[in-house]
């Protein structure tokens, strides 16, 4: 059974994606509207139509036509579901942890927890093979390999870089250190391509990254919360995984989960190349004392 939150987010998510799916067919006029409101989905819900209809270079009446031919009475009918969703979007992480000092007791927690986990699991064992499939193809197909993922993201990104690079080198993670994340973006090229990693709140920093590989004309591929994230709507492969939990914070289980599974692709699509490889840097980490030494005791 899906709680009102979900059902709230999934009608948005399903409005925006009819959008896409009819974007090449609408007219230049509804192209400029539907555009707009697939790159702002949260100004929909708290500007009024003649801002919307002004920052995205349209009349009024175009909103209220495209609305009707999306089979609403009108632009209210579209706009009540953005309003919903974004009532029923993630809470800030304060107030989800003034909750959680409340009520929840340590037993509560743990059974609520590995719940979540295993749900969150459960929605990843289900993602499209033709989505995974064609992520390890692009990512076998690259020149190179940029990772990103700022935050409370970057854990995922981090372990899709150290595990990657074992059997590729061509891999590399974007920091951003002392604010050199434009002098690393400078250096994308058209056969490259973005590993993107959000999920709601997007940072700004993972959006300035998918925007410099879309400008530089590399493949994006997006492991996101959403299908309609703004990551999603600009990738050319989108990877969806569930962030749900019990706790304050989102989950990174199912990302981690992903990134895993897509090594495992990876490694078997190289094969002997990629053992090869794999070999020689567990032999230097051994050689160079990156490991303690067994006890044989």
């Amino acid at each position: 059974m899906h709680s009102g939150n979900e059902i709230q987010i999934r009608q948005r998510e399903q409005l925006l994606a009819k959008l896409r799916a009819s974007f090449p067919a609408l007219s230049p006029q509804f192209q400029a509207a539907a555009r707009f409101m697939l790159d702002h989905p949260q100004e929909v819900s708290i500007c009024s139509m003649r801002t919307i209809a002004a920052q995205a270079g349209v009349q009024p009446a175009t909103l209220v036509r495209l609305a009707q031919s999306l089979g609403y009475d009108g632009w209210q009918g579209i706009r009540e579901i953005f309003v919903a969703a974004v009532r029923s979007g993630p809470q800030p992480y304060a107030n989800r942890a003034k909750k959680i000092v409340r009520s929840s007791s340590a037993s509560r927690m743990l059974a609520d927890m590995v719940e979540a986990q295993h749900r969150n699991l459960d929605l990843w064992r289900n993602v499209s093979p033709e989505a995974l499939s064609k992520a390890a193809d692009l990512l076998a197909a690259a020149s190179h390999v940029s990772i990103a993922g700022f935050r409370a993201c970057y854990p995922i990104a981090f372990s899709l870089h150290y595990v990657y690079r074992l059997f590729r080198n061509s891999v590399s993670l974007l920091r951003g250190d002392a604010g050199t994340l434009e002098m690393e973006l400078r250096a994308l090229n058209p056969k490259d391509v973005l590993f993107a990693v959000s999920f709601a709140p997007y940072s700004r920093e993972i959006i300035r990254c998918v925007d410099a590989a879309r400008a530089a004309g590399c493949k994006i591929i997006a492991l996101t919360d959403s299908s309609v994230s703004p990551i999603a709507l600009k990738a050319d492969c989108v990877l969806p995984f569930s962030v749900e939990s019990p706790s304050f914070f989102p989950s990174i289980a199912a990302g981690v989960a992903a990134v895993e599974t897509l090594l495992a692709q990876l490694l078997a699509k190289q094969g002997r190349g990629a053992v090869k490889a794999l070999e020689a840097a567990e032999g230097q980490l051994h050689e160079t004392g990156a490991y303690a030494p067994a006890d044989k005791s």
